[in-house]
């Protein structure tokens, strides 16, 4: 299909952006669908070739609210309730906001290259390849150095979840050991190609954390208040924007957002999907983090996991194993747009094999295993790297980019998806533009970044790089030795015998020890 002309007799150039874009969208939905509708095809299409507005919408809300939702509680403890439920709201609109950017950008881009010829059919389109195409390789470095950074981080963290889980049903082996575990298991993600194949894990893995948030809101609840509760927060500085930017954090998981949408059949459906997503998650992440401050106030700033808290029942086992098995899937979440990338530097990103590609793709895990171990601080280090790399990659980039994409005129007149009126046009979208890139860039990364810093090195000072167990109850003490109590004085020869002589309660191995006293006391005497 060739590029068509602006000018074709048709006055109207919304529809003949329609013809371009859903023509080829629909080119490529029947290309996805098996040929002969077999017994096996429709097993695999069910489970595995996922490419609808549902399945896009399972894998954006299942990626939010992963581990993360075990740390709002500590945030909510750091930021008070009233901030706690202020800043959720407040980031997930922010949040739906610059997913639907990111969303304009990739059908921009997508347009235009396919205006070109371009066929993208075994290729995926990834984020810093929309920036190149729209506004040069600076800009495409750029997103390329934060968004893979940011990456990496946020596998870090999906594997020091998942040793931190586990604990809690095993101690037997420390967080570090189960972090080893761990790793090699969440490197099987190698053999799943693309997200596309993520169509059963998205449902079950948003089945699992809609669990897990309802047991914490209801434990929480039937628990009760600890005796001597205290809901201080906020009470310092560095912890309120600690707690806060792990919340910028939480609403910041579209770093995949134009992965998930190149694996959609209709990518043009996806401008709401995010925002739909996001009030689904917040319908999970308030109440829990909620209930679960409101029973243990203050002993959160001690325990950054909330299921610490709560008593080990089979329901918390349920919620741990559930948890566990999230976290894998979120991990091959962060960690696809990676192997995308490591594929197209190595030139293998076009490779048939799926063996080829796991095998090439084995390098890209073995970083995230070592920064697992070194930087163990569950809770932390989701501030640190919600306000150092989120608040670029998903916040202040998009909006930028947005502004300098359509600064003209002329691209304001040909974009392919220009602002609905109710947005205000342009100058509206403009000004939400500015005002979110200003916002995070002196709230997310300015205090933000202090704050998460600052905390950060208490960590490290506290517990140290590499540490075996990050918050774990320190071992049961063995109980103290009573010190041996003092012969009597014995006020005659005869009683001092008497001491000595007295039998043994029970046999001890210090019978023979006393047995010579005993000798050699007669043995005086007898002198």
């Amino acid at each position: 299909m060739g590029s068509i002309p602006m000018n074709d007799g048709i006055n109207n150039d919304d529809k003949v952006v329609e013809t371009v874009m859903v023509g080829r969208y629909m080119e490529m939905e029947h290309e996805g669908e098996p040929s002969k509708k077999t017994a096996k095809s429709r097993l695999s299409s069910l489970l595995w070739h996922g490419g609808s507005a549902y399945d896009a919408w399972f894998s954006c809300a299942s990626n939010q609210v992963a581990q993360v939702l075990l740390t709002l509680p500590y945030s909510f403890s750091q930021l008070g309730m009233l901030s706690g439920v202020v800043l959720q709201l407040f980031y997930g609109l922010l949040g739906s906001w610059t997913a639907y950017l990111i969303s304009i950008l990739y059908v921009e881009y997508r347009t235009r290259k396919e205006r070109e010829k371009v066929d993208f059919r075994n290729h995926v389109i990834q984020w810093f390849e929309v920036l190149d195409g729209l506004l040069g390789k600076h800009w495409r470095n750029v997103g390329l150095a934060f968004n893979c950074t940011f990456l990496l981080f946020g596998s870090v963290i999906q594997l020091i979840a998942c040793a931190s889980n586990i604990y809690y049903i095993n101690d037997k082996l420390d967080k570090r050991t189960w972090t080893y575990i761990f790793g090699a298991c969440c490197a099987t993600t190698v053999f799943i190609p693309s997200f596309r194949n993520y169509r059963v894990w998205s449902f079950l893995g948003l089945l699992m954390t809609t669990y897990t948030a309802w047991y914490l809101a209801i434990a929480a609840f039937l628990h009760g208040q600890v005796e001597g509760v205290k809901h201080s927060g906020p009470k310092k500085m560095v912890l309120y924007f600690t707690g806060a930017t792990n919340i910028l954090y939480t609403f910041g998981g579209h770093a995949v957002t134009v992965e998930i949408m190149h694996a959609m059949w209709k990518p043009q459906k996806f401008k709401a999907i995010y925002l739909l997503a996001t009030a689904y998650v917040l319908t999970l992440t308030l109440p829990s983090a909620a209930s679960v401050y409101w029973a243990f106030g203050d002993a959160l700033l001690e325990r950054s996991n909330a299921l610490s808290l709560l008593p080990r029942t089979a329901f918390r086992d349920a919620a741990v194993t559930l948890m566990l098995i999230h976290q894998f899937i979120t991990f091959g979440f962060a960690c696809t747009p990676l192997y995308f990338v490591w594929e197209k530097a190595i030139g293998l990103h076009d490779c048939r094999s799926l063996c080829k590609r796991a095998a090439a793709r084995l390098p890209v895990v073995v970083p995230i295993w070592f920064l697992a171990i070194i930087f163990p601080f569950f809770g932390p280090i989701n501030s640190a790297v919600g306000s150092l790399l989120v608040s670029f990659t998903v916040y202040i980039i998009p909006s930028l980019a947005h502004m300098l994409v359509f600064r003209s005129a002329q691209a304001r007149e040909n974009a392919v998806e220009p602002p609905p009126r109710c947005f205000g046009g342009w100058v509206g979208v403009y000004s939400v533009n500015a005002f979110i890139a200003g916002w995070v860039l002196v709230v997310g990364f300015g205090f933000g970044g202090w704050a998460s810093i600052t905390n950060f090195i208490h960590q490290i000072n506290s517990f140290g790089l590499f540490t075996k167990c990050y918050q774990c109850p320190p071992p049961p003490q063995p109980p103290a030795m009573l010190p041996a109590a003092p012969f009597p004085p014995a006020s005659s020869p005869a009683a001092a015998a008497s001491v000595l002589s007295a039998p043994s309660p029970s046999p001890s191995p210090f019978s023979p020890f006393l047995h010579g006293l005993h000798r050699l006391h007669h043995h005086r005497r007898g002198r």
